[in-house]
């Protein structure tokens, strides 16, 4: 699969005109993503430096990455082809995306007289981000393709509960939408096993002072959970909360989200189609 893809890649680099280009949406924390707007996938670099909050270094995230690989993705998260020493034509780079390149990850780049190489890179067909396709949509009056993209997000994460994999980051940057309208997960930093993550329901404030506080009054491990706490982060927009609440207001209570892991626990199989 990986020498198909070189060697379409470079047949088309042969046959376009076009210059690899920063990807469009909102920038991550951890990868740096780039395309060629006329070749269907995107090359997605780890950053030297992940900026807080994120608590993850570069070879968590290539473990990560790996988990991903040998799981099963039951359709639902992008298969990435991890390749080392990607060498692109230097006159069809971009200059903003090298000096982006140089800045944020400057140990995986080298030149040559007529060439940029990419030390570690993976691929990954193109998706629009889901944040983006909303917006689109809510721009163009398409409520049909909203509510249908909002289902799917929902549908995405339950087929994902399924497999034993806790997204971890939910926000609709991480995911992407196909050609097809499937929603598919693409973000791997923060991915956790079902199993191996809590999932608790809000201490109720013991006082007024509490309640009016901007801090948290109750303690938070590492692996906890809070399914209650998704809404304020993901449905700020009435028509996406009325969308998801219609269909998938199961998935803002704890008990959901600990009945299956415990269905996970007891070895059962859970359907996902």
């Amino acid at each position: 699969g990986k020498s198909l893809f070189a060697r379409d890649y470079k047949q088309h680099i042969r046959h376009s005109t076009d210059d690899f280009v920063l990807a469009p949406g909102i920038r991550g924390l951890v990868m740096l993503v780039f395309t060629l707007p006329s070749f269907p996938y995107v090359f997605k670099i780890i950053k030297d430096v992940i900026s807080p909050p994120k608590e993850v270094d570069k070879e968590m995230v290539q473990q990560k990455y790996n988990l991903v690989k040998k799981h099963d993705r039951v359709g639902r998260m992008a298969d990435s082809l991890e390749f080392s020493s990607v060498n692109f034509p230097r006159t069809r780079m971009n200059q903003e995306l090298i000096d982006e390149i140089v800045k944020l990850a400057p140990t995986e780049i080298e030149f040559t007289d007529d060439e940029v190489i990419i030390k570690h890179v993976y691929i990954e067909r193109r998706m629009i981000p889901l944040n983006m396709y909303l917006q689109d949509a809510s721009e163009a009056g398409d409520t049909l393709a909203k509510d249908n993209a909002i289902i799917e997000y929902g549908n995405a994460l339950k087929d994902l509960i399924a497999a034993n994999i806790f997204p971890g980051d939910l926000l609709f940057k991480n995911f992407g939408v196909t050609r097809g309208g499937r929603v598919v997960f693409y973000d791997y930093d923060e991915i956790e096993y079902i199993t191996d993550t809590n999932f608790r329901r809000v201490p109720p404030p013991r006082n007024e002072e509490d309640e009016m506080s901007g801090e948290i009054w109750y303690s938070v491990a590492k692996h906890d959970v809070f399914p209650e706490t998704f809404g304020p982060f993901l449905l700020g927009n009435p028509r996406v909360r009325e969308a998801f609440m219609r269909h998938h207001a199961d998935l803002l209570e704890p008990g959901f989200w600990q009945r299956n892991k415990e269905r996970i626990q007891r070895g059962e199989v859970i359907d996902f189609f």
